[in-house]
């Protein structure tokens, strides 16, 4: 069957045009001003006519913790925030670090979820940074890369025997740097915040130090180093650092340390929890510059869904992690495009074609022979974000209230559509 999207504002080649796209059997066949005839037509009513999203660093929870997330509850958050790729972290129980764990991932993705998942294995057994995985075998299996998201590899010498292993394979390793031995039970960013609410601190170099160590591991061992969430000025600097010595070093930032700063968090509200914290104004700054000038690769959102208690016993007591997938282009869209401070062309790049070029999956364009994964949002339209409508279980957001444009209202992945609004329609031949 033959599908055409039509009355859009199509992103395709670096750039935005009045075009129709003609899907078939799941494959962009043709994007041209006018195509021929479908069997189902999609009025984009025009909305822009984006990629799929693609976002590789999200928390489904499960296996283990389905009372946070499920494949199924987190997928569909990812559908209706556009995202058709997703990249799951293995901080599960139990962790994606045998062949048996694995398989069965695998098997519980294709039965549940409802965009494209690439699963993580871990770098060490059960994320302990003690004994190294089989990465030849797990990455056979579909690895899509490797990390101990959640957890900082604490030792140098672990890090450079995978990041050996994974320069061999030809696979990333994907590091939350965090030096345990800086974070002196830190729970928000040392700075202003912890000192008016009396919380221990999280120094910016627990970060910066791990991320330095680790780009000298990485040029030594010729690996694709990439950086989570990188949140400091001096991670900036470092990787900037690393990129010009020419270490094959990638990073991402997540909307909420582009959009929120440490000045933001007004009282002990858990919501405004993460890992890494909200840091300063100065950080913020240098996060948004080097996402400018190609320090930073691209943006990600971290999705990482908590239950209602977990998120009731304050900074101190309640677990690191904001939802993002439901809200990240909306946000994104409205802080800094409606305010005219990043062109659409390069925010829509940094949720598209940069990660997936940075980590070589054939997915985020728009172009003939593509899959056809495909968002269409509406930019005119404003709403309250409502963290209870959510579909993710997670409802601990800091932007609950918010108001912001450019939401997406149809998403389609392989030319099947997997999520549309009550504002949408199709129409059949």
């Amino acid at each position: 069957m033959k599908k055409k999207i039509i009355n859009g504002q199509v992103f395709t080649k670096h750039r935005f045009e009045k075009s129709e796209i003609l899907i078939e059997d799941g494959t962009i066949v043709e994007i041209a001003p006018s195509v021929g005839e479908a069997d189902e037509m999609i009025n984009a009513k025009e909305g822009l006519v984006l990629p799929g999203l693609v976002d590789v660093h999200i928390h489904l929870r499960e296996p283990g913790d389905e009372q946070k997330e499920t494949i199924l509850t987190g997928t569909e958050a990812a559908a209706r925030g556009g995202f058709t790729t997703v990249c799951a972290m293995p901080n599960t129980k139990p962790v994606p670090d045998s062949e048996e764990n694995m398989h069965n991932l695998m098997e519980k993705f294709k039965q549940d979820a409802s965009v494209r998942v690439l699963p993580y294995a871990s770098i060490t057994t059960r994320q302990l940074g003690k004994e190294l995985v089989d990465m030849q075998t797990l990455s056979q299996m579909g690895a899509f890369a490797f990390t101990d998201d959640g957890v900082g590899v604490q030792t140098a010498g672990m890090m450079y025997e995978a990041m050996k292993e994974a320069s061999r394979l030809d696979k990333a390793i994907v590091a939350h740097c965090e030096d345990n031995s800086l974070v002196y039970k830190g729970v928000a960013h040392q700075g202003d915040v912890s000192e008016r609410l009396g919380l221990p601190g999280i120094a910016n170099i627990a970060e910066s130090v791990q991320i330095a160590r680790d780009v000298l591991l990485a040029e030594a061992t010729g690996c694709h180093y990439h950086v989570c969430h990188v949140s400091t000025k001096e991670s900036v600097r470092v990787i900037r650092d690393a990129k010009k010595a020419g270490i094959r070093v990638t990073a991402e930032v997540t909307p909420h340390h582009l959009i929120l700063n440490e000045m933001d968090v007004q009282e002990d509200d858990a919501f405004f929890k993460m890992n890494p914290p909200l840091r300063s104004k100065e950080d913020q700054k240098a996060l948004i510059e080097g996402l400018m000038d190609g320090t930073i690769d691209f943006i990600a959102t971290d999705h990482a869904p908590h239950t209602e208690e977990d998120k009731k016993e304050g900074f101190l007591y309640s677990p690191f992690g904001i939802t993002g997938l439901e809200t990240a282009f909306p946000l994104l869209y409205t802080h800094f495009i409606e305010k005219h401070e990043i062109q659409l062309e390069r925010l829509v790049e940094w949720l598209t074609s940069k990660p997936a070029e940075v980590f070589g999956i054939p997915y985020g364009t728009l172009e003939k022979g593509a899959p056809a994964d495909i968002t269409i949002v509406e930019v005119n339209h404003e709403k309250m974000i409502d963290r209870h409508s959510f579909a993710s279980k997670g409802k601990n957001t800091p932007f609950h209230g918010w108001r912001a444009k450019g939401w997406p209202e149809l998403t389609m992945v392989e030319g099947k559509i997997v999520w549309e609004g009550k504002t949408h329609e199709t129409t059949r031949a």
